[in-house]
């Protein structure tokens, strides 16, 4: 997108970086910039502003839900137990200690 007029900070850059802008993600260089774009184009601006309407709705409707703590630790186990069989790596937990079994080897190869 481009309103048409010059300005130091292209449009489709700044829209491109609205997200950026809007989480206070990008330094404070860039974000004076992109401030300073949206100060001077209105076509912009109004489309930051349906960004950040839509940011603020999704954090009202969205944000401060978190999950149960006995859910993400199933999921942490689900999570490990799946990386644990891809790689086919046993763990086991004894009274004595921790087994642990590799059956498999990685092998990398170069192309020359």
């Amino acid at each position: 997108m481009s309103c048409g007029d010059h300005h130091d900070t292209d449009c489709s850059e700044v829209l491109a970086e609205v997200w950026l802008f809007l989480d206070n993600e990008c330094d404070q260089e860039r974000r004076a910039l992109l401030a300073q774009h949206l100060d001077e184009c209105a076509p912009c601006l109004g489309e930051y502003g349906i960004d950040e309407k839509l940011k603020e709705l999704l954090g009202k409707k969205c944000g401060g839900e978190h999950a149960p703590e006995s859910l993400r630790d199933r999921l942490r186990q689900q999570i490990r137990t799946a990386v644990l069989e891809q790689a086919e790596v046993t763990v086991e937990q004894t009274a004595t200690g921790t087994t642990v079994e590799v059956r498999a080897t990685r092998v990398e190869r170069q192309s020359f």
